[in-house]
């Protein structure tokens, strides 16, 4: 029996969903570089024609997943209230993001960074341009209601050490105390004490505390590699 055309179309979104979240897998163990399309439907379980179909080639296909990111970072579901509890649900939700997201996270942050790529970031960042302005303009305006002398700065470095995080725990994994950074974000802008640690999914701290690269290895060091 013919498939219907809502069916076809239920299988073209979900051809494009899976390619997608394989680039995104793919991209963040091998990099931008160095992940070729035949390694990416191999994963994805589809045809290599279905890349040039659904996105026109790997480039469209990296502008993809930078634009996946940025629907993303501007759904996170804002905390309503005074400025404080608004704030506090910033941090949260992009903590608990970097906790739950990183794949995405990480290829998006060596996109930022490396030359081959930093054009395409900033492409895509500017079709986001008026969404990019709204969100800055509603934390900046949370630090007016806190009597910040320059709320502008306040946002680019509230943003900036949230970035920061993101990067550690890209580098050390589960090494990285994500909770506790929480909850020293919470003590820097003398917010109140988190009631309960966010559903992260990661490690208890260990002590003493040490963060090594090895964490965010997915097998740990190889086989005569020495910790120390």
């Amino acid at each position: 029996m013919a498939r219907s055309d809502e069916q076809n179309r239920l299988a073209r979104e979900r051809a494009r969903e899976v390619i997608l979240q394989a680039a995104i897998e793919t991209f963040a163990e091998r990099g931008v570089t160095g992940a070729s399309i035949a390694e990416i439907t191999q994963r994805a379980g589809v045809a290599q024609g279905l890349v040039n179909y659904h996105f026109g080639g790997k480039d469209h296909l990296v502008a993809a997943v930078i634009e996946q990111w940025f629907a993303a970072l501007f759904g996170i579901p804002e905390v309503p209230g005074p400025a404080d509890a608004r704030l506090a649900g910033i941090i949260d939700g992009a903590i608990l993001a970097t906790g739950y997201a990183l794949p995405l996270q990480k290829v998006v942050l060596a996109l930022q960074q490396q030359p081959a790529t930093h054009r395409l970031y900033a492409e895509v960042e500017d079709r986001f341009h008026d969404q990019a302005i709204e969100a800055e303009e509603k934390v900046r305006d949370i630090f007016r209601e806190r009597g910040a002398d320059d709320p502008e700065l306040e946002e680019i470095m509230l943003r900036s050490t949230l970035e920061g995080i993101l990067l550690k725990y890209a580098v050390y994994g589960d090494t990285f105390p994500l909770e506790d950074a929480r909850r020293w974000m919470h003590r820097l802008y003398d917010l109140p004490e988190p009631e309960a640690p966010l559903t992260l999914g990661v490690a208890p701290r260990a002590a003493p505390l040490r963060v090594r690269a090895s964490g965010a290895l997915p097998d740990g060091l190889p086989t005569g590699v020495d910790p120390r």
